[in-house]
């Protein structure tokens, strides 16, 4: 992997990780505000949450595959 090759994907695993904690937010939104009125919203927010986390966590371990940062 070339130096800008890492540098992109560091730059992934960030961006993936910045998403990961904004799904985060809003399922803790909905649990503090909305429920359980919104108890509807649960598994649409859920996934979304579950998907973004498992995004980062691949990106971050074909970031650790070429040696941490």
């Amino acid at each position: 992997m070339t130096a800008d090759e890492r540098k992109a994907l560091e730059k992934e695993v960030r961006r993936l990780k910045r998403i990961a904690a904004e799904r985060a937010s809003e399922l803790h939104d909905l649990v503090e505000d909305r429920l359980p009125a919104a108890y509807q919203e649960i598994p649409e927010i859920a996934a979304a949450v579950f998907d973004a986390c498992r995004a980062w966590s691949e990106a971050r371990e074909r970031l650790d595959a070429h040696g941490a940062a």
